[in-house]
């Protein structure tokens, strides 16, 4: 009989685990939890629209998905529909796969002007997220701060200025694209504390800058060293180097007026640290202090500026949702956790356990490890193989209390619904509500065995 293991949460560090405990040459049956009615979590409602490419990981997700010992649940939150306490009754091992989909508080006066947004809410807004759906930020204004030096932020920018001729053949919704075209956004103004050695961009991203076909990237040449942190790893020097070099060569484009006469433009901003966030109700700019570094920290230098600007989004990291019955460590947003172990037959991985570092490649050996984990304590507890009933019990509980759930041959009918409505050139139409999805399904199906 095989062991029992859920996972809550369908994104890629909870295909990851199960694909990873498929390879182990002990029988599992895995059964994969998720809140929504969709799987794939950041790949469907956290890589850009305009990426469409990064979105086709999902293809090895469906494969794993298809395996005749992996079960998907979805529209089965935990904590409202079962309870983790339960979940680890019914399972040998439970492995929290929840992300970190809340956004950081900002922490600064004015923070809770309107025109204020959390990156993980704007993005979720233009990605179609049904919890995110109903945002409607304001972008009637013609600058924007965006606070941040990493790759969620860079996104950001891209999509705010690009045309819709540039976001024709991707999966934006309908909703986002009236506002984003619409908005009379010139001037977007990537903040960062430190400099441009110390930015989180990946070089590809950072390259995509200069292809946009009505914006040019800003950069003075002068907040440029010569090379990279010779006390860097090797590593990390190649990837300095190469940014460094795509940023030395933005700092000429403006001069030269942009190949096409692009009218927008994005500032790259360093060395400045948010102080408040200024207007009467409504952002209208963000006072900022120049900074230097000293051993590696950020000093304020006392010298302050203040940036106008109409919206202010926070691209400063999420953190992950508590759990009623789970240890959760406030101040790093993270589970708390010793290399993956939470407690006796409870794991966690990916952001959830390390915070929201790295590509979505990185959940993979993460993913490894825990399987190992899980291997390693079954072996180790001497359990008896199916002991615990796992998908049996929990088919039970839910069809006690009256929840249904979606399963993967009923997300595939979502999905086909979508494609089917999409315009000539998008990958998909997003349906945008939980109750859009279950109304295509004529309300979800609670297959059994």
């Amino acid at each position: 009989m095989p062991f029992s293991v859920a996972i809550i949460g369908a994104g890629p560090s909870g295909f990851y685990t199960a694909e990873a405990l498929r390879r182990l040459d002990r029988d599992y049956r895995i059964d994969l939890l998720e809140g929504l009615p969709t799987p794939f979590g950041l790949i469907r409602s956290g890589v850009a629209p305009d990426h469409q490419s990064t979105k086709r990981v999902a293809r090895s997700y469906e494969r794993t998905a298809a395996d005749k010992a992996v079960r998907y649940y979805g529209n089965v939150q935990v904590g409202r529909d079962v309870g983790l306490a339960e979940l680890r009754r019914l399972y040998d091992a439970v492995v929290i796969a929840v992300g970190a989909p809340l956004d950081r508080d900002l922490s600064l006066p004015g923070g809770d002007k309107t025109g204020v947004y959390g990156s993980a809410a704007f993005v979720g807004w233009y990605n179609g997220h049904p919890t995110h759906r109903d945002l409607e930020p304001d972008l009637n204004v013609t600058a924007v701060a965006v606070i941040g030096n990493g790759n969620v932020a860079l996104d950001i920018a891209r999509v705010l200025v690009k045309t819709p001729a540039e976001m024709a053949n991707t999966d934006l919704p309908e909703h986002a694209a009236e506002v984003l075209h619409a908005a009379p956004v010139r001037d977007i103004y990537l903040i960062g504390r430190r400099g441009p050695l110390e930015a989180k961009f990946t070089n590809v991203e950072l390259r995509e800058m200069g292809q946009l076909s009505d914006a040019l990237p800003v950069v003075d040449g002068g907040q440029l060293p010569a090379g990279p942190n010779p006390a860097a790893s090797e590593r990390d020097q190649r990837l300095q180097a190469k940014n460094l070099e795509t940023l030395r060569s933005f700092t000429t484009l403006e001069d030269k007026g942009g190949d096409e006469g692009q009218r927008k433009r994005v500032h790259f901003q360093f060395f400045l640290r948010p102080l408040e966030v200024l207007g009467d109700g409504h952002v209208e700019g963000l006072r900022l202090e120049r900074t230097r570094l000293e051993e590696g920290r950020v000093v304020g230098t006392g010298e302050t500026i203040d940036l106008p600007c109409g919206a202010v989004i926070a691209a400063i990291g999420t953190r992950a949702q508590p759990l009623e019955g789970l240890p959760f460590d406030d101040r790093s947003g993270t589970v708390v956790n010793r290399r993956g172990r939470v407690a006796k037959g409870l794991y966690v991985v990916g952001w959830a356990r390390r915070g929201p570092t790295g590509v979505i490649g990185t959940n993979k050996p993460d993913a490894d490890e825990i399987a190992r984990h899980i291997e390693a304590d079954l072996t180790d507890a001497k359990a008896t193989p199916g002991h615990r009933t796992g998908r049996a019990a929990l088919e039970d509980l839910l069809a006690e209390r009256g929840v249904t759930w979606v399963s993967f041959d009923d997300w595939k009918a979502i999905e086909a619904a979508e494609i089917e409505a999409a315009a000539p050139g998008m990958p998909r139409k997003k349906l945008i509500s939980i109750a859009e999805m279950l109304a295509v399904l004529g309300g979800p199906s609670s297959p059994g065995e």
